[in-house]
């Protein structure tokens, strides 16, 4: 009996489940079709349906990441510093779920970094959070709450920041516990706020 579009749809959750425990527990560096295949009791063949080369498997692992970073839960704050501020915390390994993600993202960065297409995946990924921050960085302006200034700017520092510090907690979780990082971020953006307006 043929297989029916919702089996096939059933199938392709089940691997995209798979690739997620695979680079959860092993980084990219551990992401293989072999190590996809054993996590679901399958044979690689199975696999090569879905992914007919590692490229494919690695593209489908970033859109995975993003997907599950996109539909994860966010603080809500009123609009301004506190969006700001709100929207920095949700980059930030505070939580056991949030370090594992951050973990993913990082492991990312070489893989992504040794292919063109992939590259330039990521640094659309990148540019959309810059974007996102640039709009609530216009707005905390607006309110007088930031001084005025290029808000594409500080945008970037902002996520160049943010990130930087991911990398120190993941790397010194004892030196960056979450208390450490929020009182980081806050020093960081009271600078901000006391920053004079750049010509």
């Amino acid at each position: 009996m043929p297989r029916t579009k919702g089996d096939h749809e059933a199938r392709r959750r089940e691997v995209s489940e798979a690739v997620w425990r695979v680079l959860a527990a092993h980084g990219f560096d551990g992401l293989t079709l072999r190590a996809v295949a054993a996590e679901m009791g399958a044979t690689t063949g199975l696999l090569t349906h879905y992914f007919p080369a590692k490229r494919d498997l690695l593209a489908h692992a970033l859109d995975l990441l993003d997907r599950r970073s996109a539909a994860r839960p966010r603080r809500v704050a009123a609009r301004g510093l506190p969006a700001v501020r709100a929207a920095l915390l949700d980059i930030l390994p505070l939580t056991p779920a949030a370090t594992a993600g951050n973990r993913v993202w990082v492991s990312s960065w070489d893989t992504a970094l040794a292919d063109p297409g992939l590259s330039a995946g990521h640094a659309e990924r990148y540019a959309r959070g810059r974007e996102k921050l640039r709009e609530l960085v216009a707005a905390a302006q607006e309110l007088g709450e930031l001084p005025p200034g290029d808000p594409e700017g500080i945008a970037a520092g902002a996520q160049a920041f943010a990130l930087g510090l991911v990398v120190q907690a993941l790397f010194d979780p004892a030196a960056f516990p979450p208390d450490r990082q929020t009182e980081l971020l806050d020093a960081y953006l009271a600078g901000l706020s006391a920053a004079p307006a750049r010509p």
